[in-house]
């Protein structure tokens, strides 16, 4: 960008930057927009992404440039990934204390409640797929790439993405990959606002007290007592060094394989910052950040991946979307959602918080934690997110495989 004959120049990665902080900040103003108590949040930073992506995803394109081809969506990943690493494991820091005892006394629940979700994801897009190729004729595995990219953005699922692609490639099907991309594409606006405001509507519509749920949430997971004494030798004020460590780990553990499958730097950052932060300490250092420094982080890394997300999703969003496509996403997005609400409320008999906070889990939906923690008041929504998410974690990465052997 050069103004006034060249007295303004912001160029290469100032230009990225300075997108980066200008979409930030027009995105909390819109998310500040209150309607019937009912906001976009972080989620906001997502829309205003998404609309740069759309319209002057090029003009950055053109400022990354090296060697004469732009590095641009490189970059954005680069944004998108070091955003999901703070989230993750901050919220693996804060859930960590009462993480464990928690998931004893709700396992059952929330390994029901994970495979209920992906699998009626799963057959959504399946009879989606069979409604597709029977109403438009349109090639069958060609219409299975393209509806499971829709499932991976649908549940706004890096790995089940990942897994699609691969195995299209595998197939010999080396132009399916894109497809599948433009899939996911299609799907993650939905994907992401819808479970936004479905955990803030229903406590609305529920008409819940939330001081009566915070209570109900705290008798289910108990506040796990600190294995902190205050003499711990503390590695750095703000506990940069002990993030860094499990943010390291994470991404080494996440990147092991076992076929098409892994953790990926999600589960394994997330895997890890659950353990670190519950056990807080190693002999006498402690491994526990500030709380201060967790809240930061996990707001900035929120706003760090909605904003890596939503400038290429946008991209692609113009440029391949069809009205169809789009309502199948919506359909991807709410059929498992509601089915997953209804079963955890009426059979899981779940409180409130928990059972929002496990569908935030099943529907692996990052952005919809950020504001669950906002619309109930407290961290520990956290701790059901974290035990439902390896679970669907898992179960959205075989479903989506599945689905595209079964119709290939």
């Amino acid at each position: 960008m050069v103004l006034f004959g060249g007295i303004l120049s912001i160029k290469t990665i100032s230009f990225l930057v300075f997108c980066v902080f200008v979409i930030a900040g027009l995105g909390y103003l819109l998310g500040r927009i209150t309607i019937n108590g009912v906001s976009l949040g972080t989620a906001g930073v997502f829309i205003v992404a998404l609309l740069f992506g759309a319209f002057l995803y090029n003009p950055l394109a053109e400022q990354l440039v090296v060697g004469g081809k732009s590095y641009v969506s490189n970059a954005l990943k680069i944004v998108e990934n070091l955003g999901l690493i703070l989230f993750v494991t901050s919220v693996g820091f804060i859930a960590g204390p009462s993480f464990f005892g928690d998931l004893k006394k709700n396992f059952k629940s929330y390994i029901l409640l994970g495979v209920i979700i992906i699998l009626f994801g799963g057959l959504s897009c399946a009879g989606c797929i069979i409604f597709d190729n029977k109403v438009y004729g349109r090639d069958l595995e060609e219409v299975a790439a393209m509806l499971v990219g829709l499932l991976s953005g649908s549940l706004t699922s890096t790995p089940a993405f990942s897994a699609a692609k691969a195995t299209v490639a595998q197939g010999g099907a080396i132009d399916y990959e894109a497809i599948v991309a433009v899939g996911h594409g299609i799907a993650y606006l939905f994907g992401v606002v819808g479970v936004v405001l479905f955990v803030q509507l229903v406590p609305k519509f529920a008409k819940a007290n939330m001081d009566e749920e915070r209570a109900k949430l705290s008798e289910s997971a108990p506040e796990a007592p600190s294995k902190l004494s205050g003499s711990e030798l503390q590695l750095d004020p703000f506990g940069f060094c002990a993030f860094s460590i499990v943010a390291v780990l994470g991404v080494f553990f996440g990147s092991f394989k076992f076929g098409n499958f892994s953790l990926t730097t999600t589960g394994g950052c997330l895997i890890l910052s659950l353990i670190f932060g519950h056990f807080q300490k190693i002999g006498s250092v402690s491994i526990m950040p500030q709380e201060a420094t967790l809240k930061v982080f996990r707001e900035l890394g929120l706003m760090l991946f909605l904003i890596g997300a939503g400038v290429a999703g946008g991209a692609s969003f113009v440029k391949y979307f069809e009205w169809v496509y789009f309502i199948y996403g919506i359909i991807m997005t709410l059929v498992p959602m509601i089915i997953g609400f209804i079963f955890a409320k009426f059979v899981l008999k779940l409180n409130l918080l928990n059972n929002l906070g496990s569908i935030c889990g099943g529907m692996t939906s990052t952005p919809a934690l950020g504001t669950l923690i906002s619309t109930a008041g407290t961290e520990k929504v956290a701790g059901a997110y974290a035990s439902t998410y390896p679970i669907a974690l898992v179960a959205v990465v075989l479903v989506s495989q599945f689905l595209i052997i079964i119709f290939r």
